[in-house]
């Protein structure tokens, strides 16, 4: 099988509480993760450009629902982080509902859910996967940050980390750094267009 490439990559829109979404056309693929994780930096890695979503190195940076188009009429889509204690209490419960309400809307075809690498999962990262699960959504593991571990143990550790979130014990160890695990995300995503293609 021929490596997935990602053609054409654009910002569309951002979307907050009580907004509009953008048409759904094709399929619509969801990053989640606590804030800091690393979401726009895998957006950016996987598109090849590093100016598409905005990184900060300040948690809780994205507020709102990012949407990008690939690939003509495709979206990927980058969800605020979760898990920042700084945000105000009214903040945290706007980004709850905000994230209830795009994870019920039925147009989700499939979250790639990130994980730090090197820390067990958090209160918040087990409330995310339980929201996932609950709504029934497919899902992939993503383990950030591999580049900070030997590259000896990068493997172990990612599925270490997705046993420890009650998930079958595989994830994906992902750098934005060294490009690792960034040519097996772009496939696991051309494989979810095909399959979502050929079922249609």
């Amino acid at each position: 099988m021929q490596d997935f490439i990602i053609k054409n990559p654009k910002f569309i829109t951002s979307v907050g509480l009580g907004g509009v979404y953008p048409e759904k056309t094709g399929v619509e693929v969801a990053m989640v993760g606590k804030s800091n994780v690393g979401k726009s930096s895998l957006i950016n890695s996987i598109c090849n450009n590093y100016k598409l979503a905005k990184t900060s190195q300040h948690p809780g940076k994205t507020r709102l629902i990012n949407f990008f188009n690939i690939n003509t009429s495709h979206h990927l889509v980058d969800l605020p982080g979760y898990g920042f204690a700084k945000a105000p209490k009214i903040e945290q419960q706007k980004w709850g509902e905000l994230i209830d309400r795009y994870l019920s809307s039925g147009r989700v075809t499939h979250i790639f859910m990130l994980i730090d690498i090197r820390h067990d999962p958090t209160a918040e990262d087990r409330q995310m996967f339980n929201w996932i699960l609950y709504y029934g959504i497919p899902f992939t593991l993503v383990a950030t940050k591999a580049d900070k571990l030997a590259v000896s143990r990068r493997k172990q550790a990612a599925n270490q980390v997705a046993k420890a979130l009650g998930a079958p014990p595989y994830a994906v160890p992902f750098s934005s750094e060294s490009g690792q695990g960034r040519q097996e995300i772009l496939n696991m995503l051309g494989a979810i267009i095909t399959d979502s293609c050929s079922a249609n």
